[in-house]
């Protein structure tokens, strides 16, 4: 039964508030881990001399970015957030957990740590919506609900708008059945008020913030069969990459078990990430491609003309990214997983010629539902990426999703790395 009365409306009216300041949060802490990583990769590059980041440079700032994550780990509550190996996770953050939350995330993803910032928003949200029950004085099924309203206010910040977020969310709990709707209300209506923040009111025009589209893509109108059979292939392949570097991260993260600290494990990922970059650059790719969550490489992976250099990012970034997942490194497993996609979908781009822009869409499908299982939020995502250009690429994203979404349930069908809402029913 769906819930009425004053008790109810007071918690989506609740949700409505928070919303703003949620998504204020996640869009600092956005800008903040930019403005580190330019300092970082950029600036201190430059004031040592090199116009590019230096070898010593792209080996040594992984390791201090371990250094940074075992610290927050290690002195402050929370355990600097949710395992990344587990998916995503939308359990409500406690409020002193979210100094450690942010400065792991920080110390993940501004150093080249190969992970995304989904997760540490998603906690960073769900404690604006903790933070509101402890204020409102409301009992644990509201304190759920909040919470979740938190985070997702902060998933629009990130992916544009509270479209992807609901979906997202809907998709995850459809176990609920007709009971997931009252939960996720308060969110939707949290994500949504959030979000004016970024496409302003009246005359005033909100905040000046990146597109999720990746620039530069032509129009794509109708389709052909051999961009329905790469999209086939795409998805086979997304999966299978997708699977092998789970069981890496796995391998990685059971060394813990053989004794190896958590402390030690996070320095010696950060080493093999900064050999990895180091390789890379030897072999002609660069570094910042195999870094970092892979959302702002999107456009010069499809521009990339040599299907040998796609190559050895693609094998240096899916190598990374399964150490980064296992090592103890903190940040969510979406967009890496994006990348690995359209880089393998990049490869048709540079071979046979197809449009950068249905391979954007082949890919990212493909890669995010291999990582999370969620079908149609991997295509709102795609959709995104290629805007409305690229709208008739869809029908080939679906083919791609869905064969990643049939082979990775038949190599790995006990394992569901996706978010589940709160069952709390207000």
């Amino acid at each position: 039964m769906a819930p009425s009365g004053a008790a109810y409306l007071r918690l989506v009216l609740i949700g409505a508030v928070i919303g703003v300041p949620a998504a204020l949060l996640a869009a600092g802490f956005l800008v903040a881990v930019h403005q580190l990583e330019n300092v970082l990769w950029d600036d201190l590059p430059d004031a040592l001399g090199y116009s590019d980041p230096p070898w010593f440079l792209v080996l040594c700032l992984p390791v201090a970015g371990a250094a940074v994550v075992a610290a927050a780990r290690r002195w402050l509550p929370g355990d600097g957030g949710h395992e990344p190996l587990e998916g995503l996770s939308t359990k409500p953050t406690a409020l002193a957990a979210a100094p450690g939350v942010a400065i792991a995330a920080i110390g993940t993803l501004s150093f080249g740590a190969v992970l995304g910032p989904e997760a540490p928003l998603i906690a960073l949200g769900s404690v604006v919506g903790v933070a509101a029950t402890g204020l409102a004085r409301l009992g644990d099924r509201e304190h759920r609900v909040l919470a979740l309203a938190g985070s997702s206010s902060a998933i629009s910040a990130l992916f544009g708008g509270p479209l992807p977020a609901g979906v997202l969310l809907v998709e995850a709990g459809l176990g609920m059945g007709a009971a997931l709707i009252p939960v996720l209300l308060p969110g939707l209506v949290s994500a949504a008020c959030g979000y004016l923040i970024f496409v302003g009111i009246g005359d005033w025009g909100g905040l000046d913030t990146a597109s999720l589209t990746v620039p530069g893509l032509p129009a794509y109108d109708g389709t052909t069969v051999s961009d329905l059979l790469v999209a086939l292939a795409v998805g086979v392949a997304a999966a299978l990459m997708v699977v092998a570097i789970h069981r890496e991260a796995r391998r990685v993260a059971g060394l813990r078990e053989r004794g190896v600290g958590m402390v030690a494990l996070l320095l010696a990922g950060g080493v093999a990430v900064g050999c990895l970059g180091v390789v890379a650059n030897a072999l002609g790719a660069a570094s910042p491609d195999v870094f970092f969550s892979g959302q702002a490489a999107v456009p010069d992976i499809i521009a990339e003309d040599s299907a040998g250099i796609v190559i050895v990012i693609l094998l240096a970034k899916a190598a990374a990214y399964g150490i980064c997942l296992g090592c103890g490194f903190r940040g969510g497993p979406v967009f890496p997983a994006i990348f690995t996609g359209v880089a393998l979908a990049s490869l048709a781009v540079v071979v046979l010629d197809m449009s950068p822009t249905v391979a954007v869409a082949i890919g990212t499908a493909a890669g995010m539902t291999a990582a999370t299982r969620l079908l149609i939020s991997s295509l709102v995502v795609a959709a995104l990426l290629v805007g409305t250009g690229g709208l008739d690429a869809i029908p080939a994203a679906v083919l791609a999703a869905a064969t990643a979404w049939l082979t990775v349930n038949a190599l790995e069908p006990h394992a569901q790395p996706q978010p589940a809402p709160s069952t709390a029913q207000p």
